[in-house]
C-alpha cells in the first residue's frame, strides 16, 4: 500500500513536470514544426512510468546499460523542468519590457529559444559526465577539543548504492583507493545496498580487503531490501555493523568512542528503530565521541547524548541542482562540515554512488577523507 501511494504520487508529478515543459517551454520554441517537439515530454513520460513498474515489478533483465537508460527519464524530467521554469519566468518578465519592433522581438525570441535549447544539452550533459564519473576525493580538516589523537585519518563510505549499476567493478576500484589513503578507520554510514543481499554479495564481497578497521551503520535503502541480511553479511565480510552499539577506539589515554544509530526507517518499519538511549547505554560520556547516524536530521534526536562530531550522508549532497533546495526542507544539512551547536559538528557527505538517474550536477560523488586533530 506504501508503494502504491509512492509510486502514485510520484507518476502524477512526474506527469505535471512534463506537461510544463511542453506547456510552458517546448511548444513556445521559434519553429514552424514545434509541435513535433511533443514527443520529447511523451517519450520521458513513458520512461518514467517505465521505471516506476520496474521498481515494483523488477521486469528489466539484469542489464546495468538498460537500467542506466531507463531511470535517466526521471532525471531527464526533472533537468528539462528546471529549465522550462527558467524559460518560462523569463519570457513573462520580458513582456512587461517596452515593446520593440516586431521584427526585431522575433530576432532576439530566436536568440534566446537557441540559448535555452544549449543550456538545456550542457545542463543534461554535464549532468551525466558527473553521475558516471569515479568519486572525487574530499578531504576535510576537522577540530575536536581534546580528541585523544592529532591527525587520526578517518575515511567516510556512505550512499554507494551497490545494485543495479554501481557493481563489483566499482567496489574493487572504491577499496583501492580507500586503502591508498592509508585510513585508521573506515565508516559506511548506510544506503550501502539497492537490492537483497544474495543479488549483490559478489559485487560487495571486495569490501573484506579494506585494510583498515570498518565500521557500519544501516540507511534507509536497507530497510527496503531487508536490513537483517544486510547486516549478516557485512559481519561475514569482516566489518562491524553498529546497532544502536558504541565501540571504544584506541587505548590508554587515546580513547575515544564510536556510536553508531539506525536509520529513522526503522521507527516507521518496526525493525531496528533508532535509540541513541540504548547506543550510549554504559558509554563514557567524558570521552570524545563521534556518532554514525545516516540522515543528518538525527543530530537533532541527540537529547543530551554527547556527540562531538556526527557523520552523516543521505542528502547526496542535492545529486542534481536545484533539487538540493527541496531536500533541505527536510534535512538541516546539505553537504559539508557545519557547527550544529558550538560543541558539536556535523559532516554531511554527498555519497559516494547515486541512487537512481545516473546523473549529478553540481554535487559531485566523493569519497571523504577526515584528518581528526585536537585543539
Amino acid at each position: 500500500m506504501q508503494f502504491l501511494i509512492f509510486g502514485s504520487v510520484f507518476l502524477i508529478v512526474m506527469a505535471l513536470m512534463n506537461l510544463y515543459i511542453w506547456r510552458r517551454f517546448l511548444r513556445h520554441i521559434s519553429h514552424a514544426k514545434v509541435h513535433y517537439l511533443i514527443i520529447i515530454p511523451i517519450i520521458l513520460m513513458a520512461g518514467d512510468i517505465f521505471f516506476i513498474l520496474e521498481i515494483a515489478t523488477g521486469i528489466i533483465p539484469e542489464s546495468p546499460a538498460l537500467y542506466f537508460a531507463t531511470s535517466s527519464f526521471v532525471g531527464i524530467t526533472f533537468m528539462m523542468f528546471v529549465v522550462a521554469i527558467i524559460y518560462d519566468l523569463t519570457i513573462t518578465v520580458s513582456r512587461r519590457v517596452p515593446p520593440v519592433d516586431h521584427e526585431r522581438r522575433r530576432v532576439l525570441k530566436l536568440i534566446f529559444d537557441v540559448t535555452m535549447l544549449v543550456a538545456a544539452f550542457a545542463y543534461l550533459l554535464r549532468g551525466f559526465s558527473q553521475g558516471i564519473k569515479f568519486p572525487e576525493l574530499n578531504k576535510v580538516h576537522v577540530k575536536i577539543k581534546d580528541f585523544p589523537h592529532d591527525n587520526f585519518n578517518l575515511v567516510q563510505l556512505t550512499d554507494v548504492h551497490v545494485g543495479r549499476t554501481i557493481k563489483r567493478d566499482f567496489i574493487e576500484r572504491l577499496v583501492e583507493e580507500t586503502n591508498q589513503l592509508k585510513p585508521d578507520m573506515v565508516v559506511i554510514t548506510g544506503d550501502l545496498v539497492d537490492l537483497p543481499i544474495p543479488s549483490i554479495e559478489y559485487d560487495l564481497y571486495p569490501l573484506k580487503d579494506l585494510n583498515a578497521p570498518t565500521y557500519f551503520i544501516l540507511g534507509n535503502h536497507e530497510y527496503f531490501h531487508g536490513p537483517g541480511e544486510a547486516i549478516a553479511y557485512i559481519r561475514e565480510l569482516g566489518i562491524t555493523p553498529l546497532i544502536n552499539e558504541h565501540v571504544t577506539i584506541g587505548e590508554g589515554e587515546q580513547q575515544f568512542n564510536l556510536v553508531g544509530l539506525t536509520d529513522l526507517s526503522g521507527a516507521r518499519a518496526g525493525l531496528f528503530p533508532p535509540d541513541p538511549e540504548k547506543a550510549f547505554n554504559g558509554c563514557d560520556q567524558g570521552k570524545c565521541t563521534i556518532v554514525l547516524a545516516h540522515q543528518p536530521k538525527m543530530i537533532t534526536e541527540m537529547n543530551g547524548c554527547r556527540c562531538d562530531l556526527m557523520l552523516s550522508g543521505h542528502t547526496h549532497g542535492g545529486q542534481i541542482f536545484p533539487f538540493g533546495l527541496l531536500v533541505m526542507t527536510a534535512q538541516p544539512y546539505l553537504a559539508g562540515l557545519h557547527y550544529h551547536t558550538p560543541d558539536q559538528q556535523i559532516f554531511v557527505s554527498r555519497g559516494t554512488g547515486y541512487w537512481g538517474p545516473p546523473l549529478r550536477f553540481l554535487a559531485p560523488s566523493e569519497i571523504s577523507q577526515l584528518i581528526i586533530r585536537k585543539v
